[in-house]
């Protein structure tokens, strides 16, 4: 795993510049590229970093990572801050919007299995089949998780699918890509602040399986941390 270590000011806007980098070689080698946001704190900032990068978004498809079960422009929905802050001042209208179909989930057991369903054929429509994610950007909770792949939920055994609910976590499930969509994806980017992240930064670029994130493949993997966040590292 690379790591760069650097002040807390500057880290969204390191972040942005190597999404975009990876973005735009990604569209140079095969003439789009499929790009997973996360949730979680700082991302503001990094949105705003990420409108002055020279991003070719007209070829480059936007989907999620994971998204909390919540009703369309909910505050708790990951997208209504990307939708905000990102996409919709965005200078190129992207290739494709792609929003995880969380409002169907809130239906019924039958509604969320379609809901999966639909968005992993996007997916695989966008990136083949299997799906391959150009680019994904991960944060991570200090609990471990990343993603939705949350410490004791049955969706971290999941070998066989790109795509499930977790169950709940801070009053809300969650719809979340798995641990084989991440092992597939060519660039992992991921982006930690904060000092009460430090011990969890450890045990990831350790590798410890006994959180969710330290299972997660180091291969193309980026780590981007601010000085609180890397404490613990050697």
């Amino acid at each position: 795993m690379e790591i760069e270590i650097v002040e807390t000011s500057v880290l969204p806007s390191h972040v942005a510049a190597r999404l975009s980098m990876l973005l735009t070689q990604a569209v140079e080698a095969r003439g789009g590229a499929a790009l997973a946001l996360s949730g979680g704190s700082g991302l503001r900032p990094m949105f705003e970093a990420l409108l002055e990068e020279p991003t070719p978004w007209a070829q480059i498809h936007i989907f999620q990572v994971d998204e909390r079960i919540a009703p369309d422009g909910h505050p708790d929905r990951n997208w209504t801050e990307a939708r905000a802050e990102l996409i919709e001042r965005l200078p190129q209208q992207p290739a494709g919007i792609h929003p995880m179909p969380v409002a169907a989930a809130m239906e019924g057991e039958q509604p969320a299995a379609t809901a999966l369903d639909g968005y992993r054929r996007l997916l695989e429509e966008v990136a083949g089949r299997p799906a391959v994610l150009d680019v994904v950007h991960l944060g991570l909770g200090e609990d471990g998780h990343t993603a939705s792949l949350l410490p004791d939920d049955p969706v971290l055994d999941i070998d066989d699918r790109d795509l499930a609910f977790s169950g709940p976590y801070n009053g809300r499930r969650r719809m979340t890509v798995t641990f084989p969509a991440l092992a597939r994806a060519r660039h992992l980017v991921w982006m930690v602040m904060g000092s009460r992240k430090a011990t969890v930064v450890g045990r990831l670029v350790r590798g410890d399986r006994s959180i969710p994130a330290g299972r997660v493949p180091h291969g193309e993997a980026a780590l981007l941390v601010d000085r609180e966040a890397a404490a613990a590292l050697p």
